[in-house]
């Protein structure tokens, strides 16, 4: 999840707890609110009723005239009964009913003087009182219709609001944070654009006071500072390849002279063509690192060009045989290849040779009759180049680094190297979106297989 949606999908959470809770909190006050303001209506009735007991000549015979002609200001629902100090009902406004009441209810007005039941329904509040030197224990019960649907049409109506609330909160914080981190979208954009050839394209910035202004900042310093670490790099590898070209070139041309106008030994002789042939493999690491830093990674698509395979391989081939005379290459295509094959790709020549010129140089090197069998198969979207040679096997725990810098195997023993080969292969067709793996399908047979996706 981006930065963007986390920040607003944060910010919709809180706002919608804190809201969330704020609604509670008043629904729960606006409940308090209204017991607290029906209990004192109650109470108000039982200091009315008390009155009148008080003022009463003869209660039994007064109360239906009087609670008849005061029914105006009953309460909804509203029930009276009225028990002696013996706890015997003297009084109901319920008619033509059987009467019935809670007499655990009686006993425990004897203790607590006062009860109210706001959870039954309806709500009954109790009381005893002493009135004209007797005990009445007076009920009275009835229901708070308005103060319900008031509170019931509370609850719809903020459940409502914060639905309503909530969908607005989460468009708000979405388009808030957006409008927030657009210069960093911007940013992020601008950095997207910058690559290993494009480091001197500077980042624009807008406000250089606030904290993207300072990341803007910051970020031009470094891609300026490397920029000057990797021009001095490719700088040094540049001139180092063309100083070493000459010594190299001139080096070869005397050892092969050396060896063919003079007569050596046989013991001579073969230091000499070991020498002339550890030169070469100079000459050829520094051809393909002069070659690789002329190029990187994001700009080589500039100057790609239609390439035959098969042309690459032969052109390979004939380079390494001028040094390893004995080395034989057998060639085919595939049957399984689409029909009207053309075995081309995008990349550059020069890169894509240096690959099969390590990987031939390898199997001239490796194998026990400096044979070669090349095979290409092409499909509707890629093309797969199998190189199989015969010899010793690279054990499976080193194969997981065989692509590495300076990694050279446990079969390599007595064998002239820089352990580079591989590692420039695996660069080069990196650079052209390709693929190289290694497989011994059987004892005494090396497999590489390069893999170019169309």
């Amino acid at each position: 999840m981006s930065l963007k949606r986390r920040i607003a999908l944060n910010l919709s959470i809180a706002f919608s707890l804190i809201f969330g809770i704020m609604m509670f909190v008043v629904y729960v006050s606006f409940n308090d609110f209204r017991r607290d303001e029906f209990k004192l209506r109650f109470q108000k009735r039982l200091v009315f009723t008390v009155n009148f007991i008080e003022k009463s000549r003869d209660f039994e015979k007064e109360a239906p005239i009087f609670f008849d002609e005061n029914s105006d200001n009953v309460l909804l629902n509203e029930n009276i009964m009225i028990f002696s100090g013996a706890k015997k009902l003297i009084y109901s406004t319920l008619k033509d009913k059987s009467v019935s009441w809670d007499k655990a209810l009686l006993h425990q007005l004897d203790i607590e003087k006062t009860v109210y039941n706001e959870f039954s329904v309806p709500e009954i509040y109790a009381a005893l009182r002493n009135i004209n030197g007797e005990n009445y224990y007076i009920l009275t019960s009835a229901q708070d219709v308005t103060g319900q649907s008031k509170l019931d049409f509370l609850k719809y109506m903020l459940i409502f609001s914060y639905v309503v609330s909530i969908l607005l909160i989460w468009f708000f914080s979405y388009y808030i944070v957006s409008k927030f981190l657009q210069p960093l979208e911007v940013l992020k954009s601008d950095i997207s654009e910058i690559s290993a050839h494009k480091l001197t394209t500077p980042v624009i910035i807008k406000n250089p006071k606030d904290e993207i202004g300072v990341l803007a900042t910051s970020f031009n310093l470094m891609t300026n500072r490397l920029n000057d670490v990797f021009q001095s790099q490719k700088d040094f590898n540049s001139s180092a390849a063309h100083e070493m070209r000459t010594p190299l070139t001139r080096m070869t041309f005397q050892l092969e002279n050396l060896i063919q106008l003079e007569n050596h030994s046989p013991k001579t002789k073969a230091t000499l063509q070991q020498m002339l042939q550890d030169v070469h493999q100079l000459s050829d690491l520094t051809k393909s690192l002069l070659l690789l830093s002329k190029f990187d990674k994001e700009g080589i698509a500039s100057v790609y060009e239609e390439v035959r395979i098969d042309e690459v391989v032969f052109d390979a081939f004939e380079k390494v045989h001028r040094n390893f005379p004995d080395f034989k290459m057998d060639f085919q295509i595939d049957e399984e290849s689409v029909e009207d094959s053309i075995l081309t790709v995008k990349g550059v020549k020069s890169l894509l040779e240096i690959t099969f010129i390590n990987l031939f140089k390898n199997a001239a090197l490796y194998s026990d009759n400096q044979e070669v069998d090349i095979s290409i198969k092409e499909t509707d979207f890629r093309i797969l180049v199998s190189i199989v040679s015969k010899g010793t096997i690279i054990p499976i725990s080193e194969r997981e680094k065989l692509f590495e810098a300076f990694m050279r195997g446990s079969n390599s023993q007595n064998k002239t190297g820089s352990g580079l080969g591989l590692r420039i292969v695996k660069r080069i067709l990196e650079y052209h979106k390709a693929e190289i793996s290694y497989n011994s399908i059987i004892d005494n047979e090396n497999l590489f297989t390069v893999i170019f996706n169309k």
